[in-house]
């Protein structure tokens, strides 16, 4: 198809609207829509990964728009009744398939690369520091995604030429992969589908996003990219033949592509999210790291943690860990945090450390991980109870030798932290320094192993 042919399509067909209205679905669902994809450090617009396939999780929705709208396109011929006529033209009906596929492909795939362009924009402006390429694959497969179900549900409405094709074709895609999308279980380290994993993954969509440093596996888009060309190729086919024998062998590359495609995407969801080892990688300043990912935090995180780690060698002595470092260890939400007794873990997505404002605050915020660590199990909104950050605010009142606080960051109110806190903090500065700093140490070991309750230890006993 040459350019004065799409010239002519664009300007004919309602291709450009087909690409307009997915375009402008896309943005209305992310920019007037709060949603995950736009809180923690996994956010759309934070890292290059985390923009690709929160891009890839509208298809939820995008793909059958685009089967839909490309049923409408299929049905321009016969709405004409021009059918008959072109047939009896010399021009090859395979070029006319041709001409009109590739049009509204192209305008669909356009609008999915302005899509993933806005997101690109908004990345380089923040302050992702990881650059790379790894996340091309995914946007790619996610583009091919668009235009091959367009190239299908245009195939299906010439072959099926009724008013009622498009409607039901995007229901049934809808449908289709909403039922591949299933997720057994939400709580789990990675997205368990309630169906075989490799069907699962003949969607185009993916779920949504938890971890930066997660990302798909070249199995995935190797066996999403067969599936799909076989899609695109069916699509052609029934566009260009006639005949119910014509439209049934048409059908060959669509399975055929599904076969290869079940045959490479993985068995386990541990082979089809994997993590990103380059975005892993430490980066350090001294005893203070954190991941290549988010290396433009270093230099914040620097000061604070020296600092923090100074004033835990004074209180904790031998005990006190020795590195401050981010967690890069993948948890269920209902897992246990990793809590070793040589380093402080911080976690940017645990709003303790992800809102605090200038040094003082980090290093705060640090010193009460660094003395006693979370060790109930991860929820979605928060990391810990409101005991977890009364006995973190007491912990670092003591070690820096100011009054009591409440710990900022978490969703607890300042005023339950202070009704439950008070009693406790006057009762561990009433006693003699020795027994205080012994009753640190004895909060510490207890958070560490997980072994009881450290706000029980500080007061003494339990809390009335």
């Amino acid at each position: 198809m040459n350019l004065r042919i799409l010239r002519i399509e664009l300007r004919r067909s309602v291709a450009p609207w087909a690409g307009a209205v997915v375009l402008v679905a896309a943005l209305a669902f992310l920019y007037l829509i709060p949603g995950a994809w736009w809180n923690g450090t996994a956010r759309w617009t934070g890292q290059w990964t985390s923009m690709a396939l929160w891009t890839r999780y509208l298809l939820a929705f995008l793909w059958p728009l685009a089967v839909g709208l490309g049923a409408l396109q299929g049905l321009r011929d016969p709405r004409s009744k021009m059918s008959e006529l072109l047939t009896s033209t010399p021009r090859p009906t395979r070029h006319r398939a041709a001409a009109l596929a590739g049009t509204t492909a192209f305008t669909l795939v356009s609008a999915f690369v302005l899509l993933v362009l806005v997101g690109a924009v908004q990345v380089l402006a923040g302050d992702a520091s990881y650059t790379h390429l790894g996340w091309l694959p995914i946007s790619l497969v996610g583009a091919l995604a668009l235009g091959a179900g367009a190239v299908l549900g245009m195939g299906v409405a010439r072959a099926l030429p009724s008013a009622l094709t498009p409607p039901a074709l995007a229901v049934a895609a809808l449908l289709f992969n909403n039922f591949l999308r299933q997720v057994q279980s939400s709580d789990s380290v990675l997205p368990v589908s309630a169906v075989p994993n490799p069907l699962s993954l003949l969607s185009p969509a993916v779920v949504d996003v938890r971890e930066t440093l997660l990302t798909l596996s070249l199995p995935v888009h190797l066996g999403q990219t067969l599936w799909l060309l076989g899609m695109a190729a069916t699509g052609l086919a029934l566009l260009a033949v006639a005949g119910l024998r014509a439209r049934l062998l048409a059908l060959t590359p669509l399975l055929a592509g599904g076969a290869l495609a079940l045959l490479l995407l993985p068995a386990d969801a541990r082979d089809t999210y994997v993590v990103d080892r380059a975005a892993a990688e430490q980066v350090c300043e001294g005893p203070v790291c954190v991941t290549t990912a988010r290396g433009a935090r270093l230099d914040d995180l620097a000061g604070p943690g020296k600092e923090a780690l100074r004033l835990l060698r004074g209180a904790l002595g031998d005990r006190a860990p020795v590195a401050v470092r981010e967690t890069t260890a993948l948890r269920a939400l209902s897992a246990t945090p990793e809590r070793p007794r040589d380093a402080v873990l911080v976690d940017f997505d645990d709003g303790v450390f992800g809102g605090a404002e200038g040094d003082r605050q980090l290093t705060r915020a640090l010193v009460a991980q660094g003395v006693v660590p979370l060790c109930r199990p991860r929820s979605e909104t928060e990391s810990g109870t409101q005991e977890d950050a009364v006995a973190q605010s007491i912990a670092a009142a003591w070690v820096l030798g100011e009054d009591l606080r409440p710990l900022d960051g978490t969703m607890h109110s300042a005023k339950d932290q202070d009704v439950m806190g008070r009693p406790v903090w006057k009762k561990l500065t009433a006693l003699p320094q020795a027994e205080q700093r012994k009753r640190i140490a004895a909060a510490h070991a207890a958070a560490v192993s997980c072994s009881g309750d450290a706000l029980a230890v500080l007061n003494g006993g339990a809390l009335q």
